[in-house]
């Protein structure tokens, strides 16, 4: 694994992304949990620490974890969909780039045999790991998150934009983030 994250980290596919390639990317061989998000953000570009940001508070909230148990790679693996900070677009970050989960994704699965739980944050996620989804969005995806259990388990991006989609769907916070709280715990206690 440590090779595994060497090769990731010293990858160069992206070398015309605006602040250059700086791969961000944290796993164990023991890691009991793996979240799939997008991209780094422009402050995990420059920290080069995965979720060190306002989203990663959220998150850590919502799986009602401490900083120290987050960033303990024997718990979570912290893999995005694409490793790179991809620029700013029009309504905010541009989308993962596409040439880093086909090439690093299957190699880091191959690593990870005590992995249990696979939480696919956003879109990209979701469309990557629930092809063919039966559900056309991704709040009916969200909304049916049971479905994917007990392997992934599906989330919005924990972003600060994503407030206003909360705020409209408030099952979200009475439904699924008590059971995902429940299965981070149990997995976490094994």
């Amino acid at each position: 694994m440590k090779s595994l994250l060497q090769d990731i980290k010293a990858c160069r596919l992206c070398e015309d992304l605006p602040l250059g390639p700086r791969p961000i990317v944290a796993a164990s061989a023991q890691s009991k949990i793996a979240i799939i998000g997008q991209a780094p953000g422009s402050v995990v570009h420059k920290t080069g620490v995965a979720w060190d940001d306002k989203s990663g508070e959220t998150l850590r909230s919502w799986l009602g974890v401490t900083e120290n148990q987050f960033y303990d790679p024997d718990n979570f693996a912290l893999i995005p969909m694409g490793f790179c900070y991809p620029g700013k677009g029009k309504s905010g970050d541009l989308a993962p780039r596409p040439e880093c989960a086909p090439k690093w994704h299957p190699l880091l699965w191959e690593q990870m045999e005590h992995l249990e739980l696979i939480l696919l944050i956003g879109a990209y996620a979701q469309k990557q790991y629930l092809a063919p989804n039966p559900h056309r969005t991704l709040t009916t995806t969200v909304a049916h998150f049971r479905e994917f259990l007990p392997k992934h388990f599906v989330l919005p991006h924990p972003s600060p934009r994503n407030n206003i989609w909360q705020a409209k769907n408030p099952w979200f916070r009475s439904e699924v983030l008590p059971e995902l709280k429940i299965l981070v715990s149990n997995q976490l206690a094994q």
